[in-house]
C-alpha cells in the first residue's frame, strides 16, 4: 500500500488523465457490484475502457466537471458531476449532481476526498448549481458517513424488486 499523501494539487481532468480517472472510475463500479451485484451491473467487461470513452465526452460537456487529484504525476483520485435540469418525475428542481467520487485505496485519510468534493462543489457553483444531489449505494456505510459528515443529508432511498 503507498504512503498517505501530503500533497496534492485538485485540478480539471485532461484527456492525458482519462485513463487513470478511468481506471479509478472502474474500480468504483466493482466495488459497487460486489455490494449487490443484483443492483448494479458491470455492464462491460472493459470497464476502462467504456469509462474512459465516457470522461471524454464530459470533458467537451460544458454542464460536466472531471477533477482529478494529483499527487505529482500520480492520479490519487477522480470525481465527476455535471449541472442537471429540473427533474419532474424526481420533484428536483435544476442542480448539481456528484456522479462519482473515489481516492485510490493508499491515499485514503489523507484529506484528497475532502478536498475534491469541496473543489467539485465549487466548480458546480460557478456554473450555477444552488443546491447539490448525490446518491451512494445504501450498503457503502462509509461514503454515507463520509458524505453526512460535508453536509450532505439523506433525503430519498431507492427501493428494488429482486
Amino acid at each position: 500500500m503507498s504512503e498517505a499523501i501530503t500533497a496534492f494539487q485538485i485540478r480539471l481532468a485532461i484527456v492525458d488523465d482519462l485513463p487513470a480517472a478511468a481506471a479509478l472510475a472502474a474500480e468504483l463500479v466493482r466495488m459497487h457490484h460486489r455490494l449487490d451485484p443484483q443492483r448494479f451491473s458491470l455492464l462491460s467487461a472493459n470497464i476502462e475502457a467504456g469509462y474512459e470513452r465516457f470522461l471524454a465526452d464530459r470533458l467537451r460537456d460544458p454542464q460536466a466537471v472531471v477533477l482529478v487529484a494529483d499527487a505529482t504525476g500520480e492520479i490519487a483520485a477522480y470525481a465527476y458531476g455535471q449541472l442537471e435540469p429540473r427533474d419532474w418525475m424526481r420533484l428536483l428542481d435544476a442542480h448539481g449532481r456528484i456522479h462519482d467520487v473515489i481516492v485510490a485505496g493508499g491515499r485514503r485519510r489523507a484529506g484528497v476526498g475532502e478536498a475534491i468534493v469541496a473543489r467539485l462543489v465549487s466548480e458546480l457553483r460557478q456554473r450555477g448549481a444552488t443546491r447539490f444531489v448525490l446518491e451512494t449505494a445504501w450498503r457503502n456505510e462509509a461514503a454515507r458517513r463520509f458524505f453526512a459528515k460535508h453536509g450532505f443529508e439523506p433525503t430519498l432511498v431507492e427501493m428494488t424488486l429482486r
